[in-house]
Formats: C-alpha cells, sequence, structure tokens
C-alpha cells in the first residue's frame, strides 16, 4: 500500500516532533546548547498534539501505525537527543565517560520504556486509559532543557537527575496522564515562553523556565512518594 495510506493528520506532527530533536541534535555539534535545549522543548509541544489530535479526530490506527510513528520519533527527540544535550554538555567531569554512560542509560531506559508502553497498549486490561506505566519519556527533554536555560544549570547535578529520570522511565510506578486541553495549553505556554531568546529570559530572572523545571520535577517526585507512603500504611502495624 502507498504511505499515504496509512498517513493521518496526527502523524505530521509526529514528524514534526522527530525534526525537532533531529534539529536540536544538530545544533549541539555546532556548539549552540540553547537553540537545542529549545527545540528538545518545541519537541515536547508536538509530541502532545499529535496525541490530542488523534483523540479529536477519533483516529482509526488499526495497522499501528501511528503509535510507531509517534515511538519512532520520541526515541529521536527524548532519547537521542537528550542521551547527547547531557553528554556534551558534562564533558569537562572529574570521572572520565560518566557523561557519555548516563547519556546512554537515557537512550536504553528510553527505548525499553517506548517498547513497554507499545506492547502494553495493546493489551487493554493491563494498563489503564488515565496511567502511564512508567515515568513518560518526554520528561527527559522537559526536565534537561528546561534546568539548562533556567540559568541554575549545574552538570553535576543534571547527571544525577537524569539517572533518576531513566531509572523512573523503566519502572512500574504509574504516573497519571493529563488529557486536558488546559494541560496542553498551560505546559505549551510555559515551553514557548521559555524558548524566548536568552536577553530577555535574563531580563525575567529566566522564570518560565524555571517554573517549567519546578512544575516538571514536582511530577516526577510526588507519583513516587505517594506509592511509597501507600506502601508503608499497608505494610504498618495493625491494631486491633
Amino acid at each position: 500500500m502507498h504511505i499515504r495510506d496509512y498517513l493521518a493528520a496526527p502523524d505530521l506532527l509526529s514528524l514534526l516532533n522527530a525534526s525537532a530533536g533531529f534539529l536540536s541534535i544538530l545544533m549541539l555539534l555546532n556548539g549552540n546548547y540553547i537553540f537545542s535545549a529549545q527545540l528538545m522543548l518545541l519537541a515536547v509541544i508536538f509530541d502532545s498534539l499529535d496525541g490530542w489530535v488523534a483523540r479529536k479526530t477519533k483516529r482509526d490506527d488499526q495497522f499501528g501505525f501511528g503509535k510507531n510513528m509517534d515511538s519512532l520519533s520520541d526515541v529521536i527527540s527524548f532519547g537521542v537527543a537528550p542521551g547527547m544535550f547531557l553528554c556534551v554538555a558534562s564533558s569537562s567531569m572529574f570521572l572520565p565517560y560518566i557523561n557519555i554512560v548516563v547519556g546512554l542509560l537515557i537512550l536504553i531506559c528510553g527505548i525499553l520504556r517506548l517498547s513497554r508502553f507499545n506492547v502494553l497498549t495493546n493489551d487493554n486490561d493491563i494498563i489503564a486509559r488515565d496511567k502511564f506505566v512508567g515515568l513518560p519519556i518526554p520528561t527527559t527533554a522537559m526536565v534537561l532543557g528546561s534546568f539548562y536555560l533556567s540559568g541554575i544549570f549545574s552538570a553535576n547535578l543534571a547527571l544525577l537527575i537524569m539517572v533518576v529520570i531513566a531509572v523512573l522511565m523503566i519502572s512500574t510506578i504509574e504516573y497519571p496522564k493529563f488529557k486536558g486541553i488546559k494541560f496542553v495549553v498551560i505546559g505549551g505556554l510555559l515551553i514557548i515562553a521559555s524558548c524566548l531568546p536568552q536577553g530577555i529570559m535574563s531580563l525575567i530572572a529566566y522564570l518560565p523556565a524555571k517554573l517549567l523545571l519546578v512544575f516538571t520535577s514536582i511530577y516526577v517526585i510526588i507519583v513516587p512518594l505517594m506509592e511509597l507512603y501507600g506502601k508503608l500504611l499497608r505494610s504498618g502495624p495493625h491494631v486491633r
């Protein structure tokens, strides 16, 4: 069958996602870290919109073409791009090659995360429609990109944070999905504001990037803490 028989509107957004990821890598190789981080964040917008458009248009993806397009694009934008960004931005670490190890860990855990997601979405009895099993992979770009653009970037802290992000991606912790247009709009506005020219960003103390970093960090941290708290309650002493 011709490729146009499979393509739908959401797939064009997936291609924009992949394109932003590729351009992010290209900017990184040219030494433009700011544009690289901004393009990673723009990829998150395209990734969010393709799912939203698919739901609104009630796409019947019987061949799984859209799902595979989305995952392949995510590997580029949220696996390869953040992994390479971390390697280059942390290249002067005191411990040789640790940046490469962590960058590779992001990529490997991202691939594992997406592969599991595709398997689970084929079985509606296993995965809840309002939950993600493991931290969603776009979080890599949101955390790393906003951290770098916040004006408070630290290579040492970035390495530690991204190790935690990578492990959470392949965990069995269930993260809630935010499907509402309000979340897409608010998140999109913060990302767009974070991509303002650095002269403007510095005048407002890099506030949009800092807010994006804070909100994303809360999402990453609060869910495991709540699950741990629930387990402690269930395993505590039973008083009769």
